[in-house]
């Protein structure tokens, strides 16, 4: 039988809650709970069972969704590991807005058990911080969220953030928000974030992910990052994101393999791209390859309901695209296809714009 452990400090919006109280507050949460809610209280009574393991459904965006089986061990694992490097203590708050249905929002109620957290949990929309007046020591948003909570970032101490790129403008604005803001690196099979980047520290320039304790890197013949970190997994984890390798513990990311566009014979990493578009324009985008008799493939910028022209002279005015990176033509989307957790499905939105 196995039995997680749970901290004598843990407490879910100030009530100190036990492993024997956890059950009366799951199926109180599943019985009259919000939609949100529920999905907290069906991961603690999964929590809280005999089983060694939890299935997590994967985010689907570059794939398939799927159903892995994550050991709960290796969840407390991740959990002290996250602990150790931000150096959170018991009672420290800890900020939930994101869907405990996916990992992040797991793993931050599998920080809060383990290391004795004050978890406060908030319906997972766009503007979480919305009409909150309450300060946080630890939190974990996505870049949409944190788009739209600029103006009161500084109640969450120390975030993380992860879940999608990082457009240059927020990065940006992160620079004047008081707090220690940091970029992650990381998936559900390696049951959230391996690696850090902090953001608004104003001695890092350009930094690079650092890995978290017991995590070390290597490449395969491709140029993808291989993961081994035997305390959060069985295997080395292979990757499809192209990395610079720096050191074992170290590298700079460069892409999606998946993503990569073979335009003239040059290969191409729309992240790349896209990093140069975002300084001038604030519409959601990505760019894409799509094929070409004369190139192969091309590149082009599809864009989510806004005015093909305006968006034309914008890309037509930068100067600082390398050769074939500026996008041929334009896609318009009314609204793009998205994961149920947010993110954006590249190949089939384009597909959508594109069937006959």
């Amino acid at each position: 039988m196995y039995k997680p452990f749970i901290h004598p400090n843990f407490s879910i919006h100030g009530r100190a809650i036990s492993f024997d109280d956890l059950t009366e507050v799951s199926y109180s949460l599943l019985k009259e709970g919000e939609d949100y809610e529920k999905q907290i209280g069906a991961f603690l009574l999964n929590w809280i069972d005999d089983s060694e393991i939890i299935l997590v459904k994967t985010s689907g965006s570059t794939g398939k969704p799927k159903t892995i089986a994550l050991q709960k061990e290796y969840m407390v694992n991740s959990a002290l590991a996250t602990g150790s490097y931000f150096n959170l203590k018991p009672r420290s708050t800890a900020l939930l807005c994101l869907p405990a249905s996916y990992i992040a929002g797991k793993m931050m109620f599998v920080r809060a058990m383990v290391l004795g957290l004050n978890i406060h949990f908030l319906p997972p929309s766009s503007y979480p911080l919305e009409g909150v007046t309450d300060s946080f020591d630890f939190g974990a948003m996505v870049p949409l969220q944190v788009g739209n909570s600029l103006s009161k970032l500084h109640q969450v101490h120390k975030l993380i953030i992860g879940g999608a790129p990082i457009s240059n403008s927020i990065r940006e604005k992160l620079k004047g928000v008081d707090n220690s803001s940091y970029e992650t690196y990381g998936m559900t099979e390696t049951v959230t974030h391996i690696a850090i980047k902090p953001l608004n520290n104003k001695e890092v320039k350009d930094a690079s992910f650092t890995v978290l304790p017991n995590v070390e890197l290597s490449t395969d013949d491709r140029g993808c990052l291989k993961i081994n970190a035997p305390k959060i997994s069985d295997e080395t984890v292979v990757t499809n994101d192209m990395v610079e390798l720096l050191s074992k513990t170290q590298f700079k990311w460069l892409g999606r393999l998946d993503n990569v566009i073979n335009s003239g014979g040059v290969k191409l990493h729309p992240e790349h791209i896209e990093k140069v578009i975002s300084n001038y324009i604030d519409t959601s985008f990505f760019v894409a390859g799509v094929a070409d008799d004369e190139l192969g493939q091309k590149v082009v910028l599809v864009v989510e309901d806004a005015e093909v022209n305006d968006i034309r002279k914008i890309i037509d005015g930068i100067g600082e695209f390398k050769k074939f990176e500026k996008p041929k033509s334009i896609l318009i989307a009314k609204e793009f296809q998205r994961t149920d957790s947010g993110k954006i499905q590249r190949s089939k939105t384009v597909e959508q714009i594109l069937k006959p």
